[in-house]
């Protein structure tokens, strides 16, 4: 049987997680209220596809937008929704699909951080709830976090877990509902004793970028810290962790230097100064460059020049 997706937003996020499923040959439909975010998905896509020579008439004439939530998700077998990092806005929307769609539908949320729990307290069928916390942008990015509340339905999980494998993703079971999953907490566990190096005068934040590109970042896409740690041995790790861990930053909140910064207006590209300063146009420049690196990353993972 042919799966059909629907994807609850039609952002950055949404469009991304459409663009996926619309590859890999499946029919997909997609709600978003703002009749704007609509109307400019299907070129929005088209960009993205023709960035991997993905036909793109093919794939948008599986594509369905729809301004109406029941619409969208009616026939669906799989909604992901990607909807503002909101906690009530999300529960609203789960609690809407778990009304308007059938108990064997999975119903999934794209949140980077809040538990999955915590967004199913008012769904009445608890058990088809999981995380799927994809990377932006996800049809660049491989990796999907598969995430299992205590109430989810191991059945769902195994289940999405294979559909996303045959749609060319990389997903992972995270088998614990906590905030972050694993990738953020990873991310943000790095980005907080960056700051601290920095809010410390230790180095400024050009150092702080340049060590992660160009020292153990230039292995993280070949080798993951843990296997590294294995090939490395184990008694150096010790080694290094009994010297380093009783420094390192525990700030236990939002490190004081972040809340300044935003305090101040300092909020980052946009606003031409965060960590770094920004000249106009050198952020667009950037962005660029890196998605030109991503593109050429996913060609290689998919047999591509």
């Amino acid at each position: 049987m042919t799966q059909r997706v629907a994807v609850v937003g039609g952002g950055v996020m949404g469009a991304g997680i459409a663009h996926v499923f619309l590859s890999c040959d499946l029919s997909v439909s997609v709600y978003d209220p703002d009749p704007a975010v609509l109307g400019s998905l299907p070129a929005r896509l088209r960009t993205g596809l023709d960035l991997l020579d993905v036909p793109a008439g093919p794939a948008l004439d599986r594509l369905t937008v729809a301004g109406d939530l029941a619409g969208a998700v009616d026939g669906a077998h799989l909604v992901i929704e990607a909807g503002p990092e909101h906690l009530a806005v999300k529960r609203q929307i789960f609690a809407d699909l778990d009304r308007l769609t059938p108990s064997t539908v999975v119903l999934a949320s794209n949140t980077s951080a809040i538990p999955i729990g915590d967004i199913a307290r008012d769904v009445r069928r608890a058990g088809r709830v999981i995380g799927t916390h994809f990377w932006n942008p996800p049809y660049l990015v491989p990796l999907v976090e598969v995430v299992q509340a205590p109430a989810s339905d191991p059945d769902c999980i195994q289940w999405t877990i294979e559909l996303l494998g045959r749609a060319g993703m990389k997903p992972v079971h995270v088998r614990s509902d906590v905030p972050g999953f694993v990738g953020n907490r990873l991310q943000h566990a790095l980005k907080r004793e960056a700051i601290a190096l920095v809010a410390d005068g230790v180095c400024d934040a050009e150092t702080v970028d340049t060590v992660t590109r160009f020292g153990f970042g230039a292995r993280l896409g070949i080798v993951g810290p843990l296997e590294q740690a294995d090939l490395s041995g184990l008694r150096l790790t010790l080694a290094i962790h009994e010297v380093l861990m009783p420094s390192l930053d525990r700030t236990a909140v939002a490190h004081p230097y972040l809340v300044s910064k935003v305090e101040r207006g300092e909020t980052g590209a946009a606003a031409g100064r965060g960590f770094r300063d920004w000249a106009a146009g050198e952020a667009q420049a950037r962005r660029a460059e890196i998605t030109r690196e991503l593109v050429a990353a996913a060609r290689r993972r998919t047999g591509g020049i």
